[in-house]
Order: C-alpha cells, then sequence, then structure tokens
C-alpha cells in the first residue's frame, strides 16, 4: 500500500502492457490447443487403425486377449525351438557315429594293408 499513485497516463500503459501480454498468452493457448486437439485426432486415428489391424490378424483387440494370445505363441515358440534342438542334438550324434565308423574303418583299412603285404 505504500505506492505512489500513477497519473492516469501511467496507469493506462501498464494496462495496455498488462493486455497485450494477456492477448500474447491467450493466442498462444488457443494455438496450443489447437496443436493438441490435432495430435488426438491424429492418435485416435492411429488407434482405430491399430484395432482394425488387430481384428484382421489375431480376430481382436482386445488387449487383454492379445496378452493371452501373445503368452501362449511364445509357449508354442519355446516347445518348437525345443523340439528343434533335440532333432538337431540326434542329427549331430548320427553324424559322430558316422564318422566315427569311418574313422575305425579308415584305421582298419590301413592296418590290413600293411599286413598283406
Amino acid at each position: 500500500m505504500n505506492e505512489k499513485p500513477r497519473s492516469g497516463g501511467e496507469s493506462d500503459e501498464a494496462l495496455q502492457r498488462e493486455l497485450n501480454q494477456l492477448k500474447d498468452e491467450y493466442e498462444r493457448l488457443r494455438d496450443e490447443k489447437v496443436r493438441a486437439q490435432r495430435d488426438v485426432e491424429t492418435l485416435n486415428r492411429q488407434l482405430e487403425e491399430c484395432r482394425n489391424q488387430a481384428e484382421q490378424e489375431y480376430g481382436t483387440s482386445d488387449p487383454e486377449q492379445l496378452q493371452a494370445l501373445l503368452v501362449e505363441r511364445r509357449r508354442e515358440n519355446a516347445r518348437l525351438v525345443a523340439e528343434y534342438r533335440t532333432h538337431l542334438e540326434a542329427v549331430r550324434a548320427g553324424l559322430d557315429a558316422v564318422e566315427a565308423e569311418e574313422s575305425r574303418a579308415a584305421e582298419n583299412g590301413e592296418n590290413g594293408a600293411e599286413g598283406a603285404f
């Protein structure tokens, strides 16, 4: 309350400056609102596209059902990898057996050839 009283001109200028600042802030906020609304529209459109794609590819767009489907498919993939690993181990064991047999045959052939001469 210790402010000096302003003359009418100073008070008017201060009010005009404040009004201009408020107008600038209003314009900035209005622009920000328009951008936010546009972003919301874009995101809603993208969400709808994703829902449609999920419906087409997986038969549902429900997040819980999609999560359950993901868990099921991961379990199936793990099972298939385990089967493939077992198959490769069997192939590797068969190959090792063939190589061992060839090695024994080669050793026997070399020993037999030396004794024949």
